[in-house]
């Protein structure tokens, strides 16, 4: 009965934190026009989430379409169908490896300083200091950070694919000997509009549920030292699972 009682207790825990989540959501959206005309906050914003983060999305980019070139041609030369490389190369990136990888990636680099970026301002009663100088915080500090992440998130995807396209390329083309004519060609005649689109929501939906999560976290962090740390774990590990969660349901819509 105790293990029971346990896993009730943590369903119920999560419904209600989404439904916090969700309110939460519906708060910024308020916010929006608003905060549109502070169009200066949030080019700051996705500078800080998205150009910071292109170092570490080219390189994990480049790095995951060699792997995809690699193990690609293993499989592929067991059919005699090696100049499909560049097929399977696009569409395992642009489908499903560049939103996804994309989103964990921005999640541990750009989710993690927008919770504790937040937090931090809490802990050090900043946003209690705009409430009471009738500073709307919601507004003036946490839709940007938000705006910022979602418009960032396909930017950074498409990026990110693209890299590995080059990677997978490279390792192709120039190590195992495939045909650059016939890698190239087979691409553009097999991958369609349906398969950019798909990774298009994607990466827009990762961007909203990721940013989301980072800026509630931070904005509800205890004003503690260990509090902050508490938000930006629960950013990492919820954006993790909710990331892969929502990639399954939308796989599937999609199919």
């Amino acid at each position: 009965m105790t293990l029971l009682h346990d896993v009730r207790e943590s369903f119920l825990g999560s419904l209600t934190r989404l439904g916090a989540v969700t309110r939460f959501l519906l708060r910024l959206l308020r916010q929006l026009p608003g905060g549109l005309k502070r169009w200066e906050l949030i080019v700051a914003q996705i500078f800080n989430s998205g150009a910071l983060s292109l170092v570490i999305i080219m390189l994990c980019g480049l790095f995951v379409g060699m792997v995809l070139g690699l193990q690609g041609y293993q499989l592929l030369e067991r059919f005699g169908s090696e100049d499909a490389l560049g097929t399977a190369a696009a569409i395992g990136l642009v489908k499903e490896l560049g939103p996804v990888l994309t989103a964990l990636l921005f999640a541990g680099r750009a989710g993690t300083a927008l919770a504790s970026e937040l937090g931090l301002m809490r802990a050090t009663d900043q946003i209690s200091a705009m409430e009471m100088m009738a500073v709307d915080p919601l507004q003036r500090v946490v839709l940007p950070r938000f705006l910022g992440g979602v418009i960032a998130m396909p930017l950074l995807a498409a990026i990110f694919s693209i890299v590995g396209i080059y990677g997978a390329q490279l390792i192709g083309v120039q190590v195992m000997g495939v045909d650059s004519g016939s890698f190239w060609s087979q691409m553009r005649s097999s991958v369609d509009l349906k398969d950019v689109n798909e990774g298009i929501v994607k990466s827009f939906v990762f961007g909203v549920t990721c940013s989301l999560i980072a800026v509630y976290e931070g904005y509800h962090a205890r004003p503690t030292a260990e509090g902050v740390g508490s938000a930006t774990t629960r950013t990492v590990v919820t954006s993790a699972v909710a990331t892969l969660f929502l990639d399954y349901l939308l796989t599937a819509a999609f199919l």
